[in-house]
């Protein structure tokens, strides 16, 4: 039987020093083991240096083509690009923009390789690819991270399908939304599982947190870990850290809430419970 494995990952490490913060203490004091650097964020260089003095830190490349900043000056790539060398703010519209344009993917791929080359200028090689706002799920995009993956040795990609039953039983809002959402990500990600799993590539078999963005709870998580499949599964998150001296964004109140999810003493116990149990399951294989 397939043993269980758990990554829990928080995205978007890089993206500012709140951001960076949280991501190290949920490692240091709680249950998260992985990361997802953005080569673009404010923050990156100094997320990079964290990394390095926590080396028990997964750390993957979070690679960014929509709502946000790229790497690459707005001239190298001005059909991707506005004057400010942002991406477009809506996924739609980028990913419309990235199929129909010969001009956009070649410069997406210029734009992801230049990412892929400022994350690796700092020494690491990225454990796993994912992307802001799931965007590698698009032919163009993942086809450019496949490649771009091959080249500099990674060998895990997030296929990002949640569980919409469980999903759904903890947060019932927007429900048409979840469906249809979690309708076009199974076509897209059909593909992805095939060629992934002929290139010999990884990927967790369960992803868990893309429904309830923004949502996330510590019912839900704890929800989610007693009912592991066989397996290894990601439940991933927006952790921010807050001081409680400014006015936070609705943003980094989830972010906030999220951090404390990922220390929260429930669901430490519950991660050692579990932690335990696999030790155990993988000690009896061995003396069978």
């Amino acid at each position: 039987m397939d043993q269980v494995r758990v990554r829990i990952n928080a995205d978007d490490f890089g993206h500012s020093h709140e951001v960076n913060e949280a991501v190290v203490k949920a490692f240091r004091r709680g249950i998260l083991n992985s990361a997802s650097l953005m080569p673009t964020g404010e923050a990156f260089h100094e997320a990079a240096e964290m990394a390095g003095m926590n080396p028990g830190l997964s750390v993957g490349i979070h690679l960014v083509t929509v709502m946000g900043r790229s790497v690459l000056p707005h001239s190298e790539i001005p059909d991707i690009t506005d004057l400010d060398g942002r991406f477009p703010h809506d996924p739609a519209i980028a990913g419309l923009k990235y199929f129909f344009s010969m001009r956009g993917r070649q410069q997406v791929f210029k734009e992801l390789e230049a990412q892929f080359e400022m994350f690796c200028s700092t020494g690491m090689t990225p454990s796993h690819v994912d992307s802001h706002l799931h965007m590698h799920i698009h032919p163009v995009i993942f086809q450019a991270a496949l490649t771009l993956a091959g080249r500099y040795g990674v060998k895990q990609i997030r296929v990002p399908v949640d569980d919409l039953f469980i999903a759904l039983h903890h947060d019932r809002s927007k429900i048409l939304q979840k469906v249809v959402e979690t309708m076009v990500f199974r076509i897209l990600t059909r593909r992805m599982r095939r060629t992934l799993d002929t290139l010999g590539f990884g990927f967790c078999d369960h992803v868990h947190g893309h429904l309830l963005s923004g949502r996330m709870t510590e019912e839900y998580v704890l929800h989610v870990l007693k009912r592991l499949k066989p397996g290894k599964t990601e439940i991933y998150f927006h952790p921010t850290f807050h001081s409680g001296q400014e006015d936070p964004t609705g943003r980094q109140r989830q972010g906030w809430e999220e951090y404390k999810i990922l220390t929260s003493k429930r669901v430490l116990q519950r991660m050692a419970a579990l932690n335990s149990h696999s030790h155990k399951s993988s000690s009896r294989e061995e003396k069978l």
